[in-house]
C-alpha cells in the first residue's frame, strides 16, 4: 500500500517521536516528605518497595523510604561504624558483608557479616568471614541465592587491594573460592546481567606511595557464573570515564555505572555511563544532577534511585539528596 505524502509524513513522525521518547529519560531531583541523613562511603538497597539506606562515616541511622509514601523512617543506628561497601537483599534481609570500620587510612574490614531485617528493626551479627578472604571496599551481589563478594583491600587505603572471588551460602553458611578476577581494584561496585557478573570501575588505593584516586582501573572484568570462567573487555570497551567510588546497577540489559570520585576533578563525577550487554557496546546515557560517590543506588519498578554520597572527591561535603531516573 503507498501512503499519501501527509499520511507517511504523520507516520514517519509519529515513529520518530516514539524512538526519541525511548531514549528520554532523565534523572530528576527527588522531594520526599522529609531528609534522610547527610553520609557518604554509604551503601544503600532495596527490599521490596522499600529503600534501606545504611553506613557511612561515623556511626549513623539505618534509615528507610517507603516509595510509596515518599517518606524517609530513621531506624536504628548500625551496632558499629560501617563503610565501604555494597550491601545486598537476600531472602527479604538486608546483608553487610566486605565492609569497613574506623579511620583513614588504615581502616580494618569487619570480620562478621552482619544483617539488618526490615520488619524488625533491628540489626544482628551474623557468622565470621574467612580471616585469608576478608577484605573491604568490595563489590557484592547476589545470584541464585547465593552471595558473591568481588576483590576489596585488606588495609583501609593504605595498600592490599586483592582480586579476590569468593561464593557465600546463607543458608549453609559455607565459602567457596573462585578464579581471581583479571584486575585488582578497591571501590568496586559490581552487577549480574543474564547469568554474566560485571566488574567496571574501581582503583587500587595506596596511600602508602601518596596514590589513592590516580590508580584507577580502566577494564572491564566479566565472569560467566554459569562457566565460572572471567574474561576481560577488549579495550575499546574499557569504562569511558574512569573513577571509583561509583555505584554499578543491572537496568535491563544494560549495566548503569553511576558517580564516583577521581585525580581528573574535584568534585565528584555526575556521569552516568550505561553499557549495552546485548549489542556490546556503551551507549549514550543522562548524567546525574548531582555528582556523587560513595553511596548505593538501587533499581524499583523500573526506576533508578540514587541517595546521598559525597559531592567532591574525599570526604565531603556529605549530601542526602535524592534523584530518580525515569
Amino acid at each position: 500500500m503507498k501512503l499519501k505524502p501527509f499520511v507517511q509524513y504523520t507516520f514517519i513522525t509519529a515513529l520518530a517521536s516514539i524512538a526519541f521518547n525511548a531514549n528520554a529519560q532523565t534523572w530528576e531531583v527527588m522531594s520526599p516528605t522529609n531528609t534522610c541523613t547527610n553520609r557518604h562511603e554509604n551503601t544503600m538497597t532495596a527490599v521490596g518497595n522499600k529503600l534501606v539506606l545504611l553506613g557511612g562515616r561515623g556511626i549513623k541511622p539505618t534509615e528507610i523510604f517507603d516509595i510509596k509514601t515518599q517518606t524517609w523512617t530513621k531506624s536504628v543506628d548500625t551496632p558499629l561504624e560501617i563503610h565501604h561497601l555494597q550491601a545486598v537483599t537476600y531472602n527479604g534481609e538486608v546483608y553487610v558483608m566486605m565492609a569497613m570500620t574506623g579511620k583513614y587510612p588504615h581502616e580494618t574490614p569487619i570480620p562478621n557479616i552482619y544483617i539488618y531485617n526490615l520488619e524488625k528493626r533491628e540489626w544482628r551479627v551474623g557468622p565470621e568471614i574467612p580471616k585469608d578472604r576478608l577484605r573491604g571496599s568490595a563489590g557484592c551481589v547476589v545470584y541464585k541465592n547465593k552471595i558473591y563478594t568481588v576483590c576489596g583491600i585488606t588495609d583501609g587505603h593504605w595498600d592490599g587491594h586483592v582480586a579476590w572471588l569468593d561464593e557465600y551460602d546463607p543458608k549453609t553458611n559455607t565459602w567457596v573460592k573462585l578464579a581471581d578476577a583479571p584486575h585488582l581494584r578497591d571501590h568496586v561496585s559490581v552487577a549480574v546481567i543474564n547469568d554474566k557478573l560485571y566488574v567496571a570501575g574501581g582503583r587500587r588505593s595506596t596511600a602508602r606511595i601518596n596514590q589513592v584516586l590516580n590508580l584507577t582501573e580502566p577494564a572491564v572484568d566479566v565472569y560467566d557464573l554459569k562457566k565460572k570462567t572471567w574474561q576481560t573487555l577488549p579495550a575499546e570497551l574499557n569504562l569511558p570515564t574512569q573513577r571509583a567510588g561509583n555505584s554499578s546497577v543491572a537496568f535491563g540489559d544494560k549495566l548503569l555505572v553511576i558517580g564516583g570520585e577521581s585525580a581528573a576533578q574535584v568534585p565528584a563525577h555526575s556521569e552516568v555511563e550505561a553499557f549495552d550487554t546485548k549489542k556490546m557496546q556503551w551507549v549514550p546515557f543522562p548524567s546525574l544532577k548531582q555528582g556523587r560517590h560513595g553511596t548505593g543506588a538501587s533499581v524499583v519498578g523500573g526506576k533508578v534511585y540514587s541517595v546521598a554520597g559525597s559531592a567532591n572527591r574525599g570526604g565531603g561535603p556529605e549530601i542526602n539528596e535524592m534523584e530518580v531516573l525515569k
